[in-house]
């Protein structure tokens, strides 16, 4: 199935069905400011598992959560340091994904994270939405993996066909630029993906970040 978010009925629609989807351990294509997600329950371990297959991914490359609200984090991570909050504050919503290392009572199963987990809030309202009435859901870019990230929901049909249950329709994606993937995991910082959040604007923050390695 698929909607237009830009109906504001059949967005509606589109929710509801999403919503129900997830529920019951399938996938859903959703527009966010970066690229288009493919998006499963991040609590359901099966719901994750059909989102790698759906991708050809495999549980080394864990997928990260998407979550509709910033306080979310402290739930799903077991410390924030203050120049993290502060960072995320200032750019969520928005494309920076930071992995942390999880709370050790969560149940779920993402894949080989070794108790870490990338967290992200996307500015889209679309996704916010949605992420609002679901919870945190595991969030991958909604293609087969090696091909290029969908930036229209065409391409992500194209490429995931009848795997995914439902396909939300927010047009094309504002940027196509992915989110700057930053692992505050360790001693020092580092940035392992840059994206739309440049390193100068991380190094307000804290200065000792990082940058990736390029031999990588």
């Amino acid at each position: 199935m698929k909607f237009d978010c830009s109906i504001p009925d059949e967005f509606d629609r589109g929710l509801a069905a999403a919503k129900t989807a997830l529920e019951d351990g399938k996938l859903v294509v959703l527009p966010t400011d970066t690229v288009y997600g493919l998006a499963a329950d991040a609590f359901s371990p099966r719901a994750v598992q059909n989102l790698l297959d759906a991708k050809g991914r495999s549980r080394r490359m864990p997928p990260p959560v998407l979550i509709g609200s910033p306080s979310t984090i402290d739930a799903l991570v077991s410390e924030v340091p203050s120049w993290l909050r502060s960072a995320v504050e200032a750019l969520w919503p928005g494309p920076l994904t930071v992995i942390c290392h999880q709370q050790p009572s969560l149940t779920w199963d993402l894949g080989e994270a070794h108790n870490t987990v990338a967290i992200r809030m996307p500015d889209d309202d679309r996704a916010v939405a949605l992420l609002q009435q679901t919870g945190p859901l595991a969030v991958s870019s909604a293609n087969i993996t090696g091909e290029p990230a969908a930036t229209t929901v065409e391409a992500a049909e194209d490429m995931l066909g009848g795997r995914v249950a439902v396909y939300l329709d927010g047009g094309p994606s504002p940027s196509g630029v992915p989110s700057t993937i930053l692992d505050a995991t360790g001693t020092t910082p580092r940035v392992l993906r840059l994206g739309s959040i440049t390193l100068d604007v991380l190094h307000t923050f804290n200065n000792t970040i990082e940058p990736p390695d390029e031999t990588v």
